[in-house]
């Protein structure tokens, strides 16, 4: 699971960056803890206020279905 998150947060910074590790942390928290029906339909939201194309959404979209 974590690795379909670290490509979604790549989708949003860069990956040197470290607010990927936190996008991450914070979502594989919320995952852990039962919440990960919030956290899906979170990340297609980011995905699309910066009207993303499918191609670069693509790691979003599927960590979302995952």
């Amino acid at each position: 699971m974590i690795e379909y998150l670290w490509k979604a947060a790549f989708v949003f910074y860069f990956q040197t960056s470290t607010h990927a590790e936190a996008w991450v942390s914070k979502r594989l928290q919320l995952i852990l803890e039962g919440k990960s029906s919030s956290v899906a339909p979170g990340m297609r939201r980011s995905a699309t206020l910066p009207k993303l194309t499918p191609q670069e959404r693509k790691p979003v979209d599927t960590c979302a279905r995952y």
